[in-house]
């Protein structure tokens, strides 16, 4: 386990490898699950505020299935979630089945078009890595958890490209952690650790 202040990472994250493969994958994180993306607090006010800018980019049966359940739901498990789509394989309401049948984001897709500043939320930016809550205490656990078939062609091609996980999720780590936080990672990993300069 690596310790950076409240922030207790599993190894898994500096020592196995991964790259999304999305021609093999589909996007399938964006469907494959319990429930649909979990999102933090600040997040909900976010998705409300940019909904009437993204609403172009969704399905018909989307936009339906928000107007009945609203921008999020609550889940016993994950707290608030973005709706699924249940006649849809359960596929995220704000995903985007293209005609080779990979799923995009529809705020990624705007995001990335200049019409949004918001990319997406950070549980799906941030996947396989899982950010929870700690149970006990104030902290939490940083977890590599990729699903066993799906992920496996992103864990071949990270063996086969040599980059650890946490080096893929950079953007990520960085938006949810900070640089101090990931570059502090980064020296763990590298075995630099004796060489950091702590601050008081």
């Amino acid at each position: 386990m690596i310790v950076i202040d409240n922030i207790l990472i599993t190894e898994d994250v500096v020592d196995k490898k991964f790259v999304c493969d999305l021609n093999k994958c589909k996007g399938g994180c964006c469907e494959d699950g319990a429930a649909g993306a979990p999102l933090d607090k600040e997040e909900l006010k976010i998705i409300t505020d940019l909904y009437e800018k993204v609403k172009p980019y969704l399905t018909k049966a989307a936009i339906a299935e928000i107007e009945k359940k609203g921008f999020y739901v609550y889940d016993k498990e994950f707290e608030w979630v973005t709706p699924t789509l249940d006649s849809d394989n359960e596929i995220c309401v704000y995903g985007i089945r293209e005609e080779n049948g990979i799923i995009k984001c529809a705020f990624e897709q705007a995001f990335n078009e200049g019409v949004i500043p918001w990319k997406k939320p950070i549980s799906c930016h941030l996947y396989p890595i899982i950010a929870k809550k700690g149970k006990h205490g104030d902290y939490e656990r940083v977890n590599y958890e990729p699903r066993e078939q799906m992920c496996s062609p992103a864990c071949a091609l990270g063996e086969k490209l040599k980059v650890p996980v946490y080096q893929f999720l950079k953007e990520p780590l960085i938006r949810k952690y900070g640089e101090d936080f990931y570059n502090a990672l980064d020296t763990i990993a590298k075995g630099e650790w004796e060489e950091i300069d702590f601050k008081e």
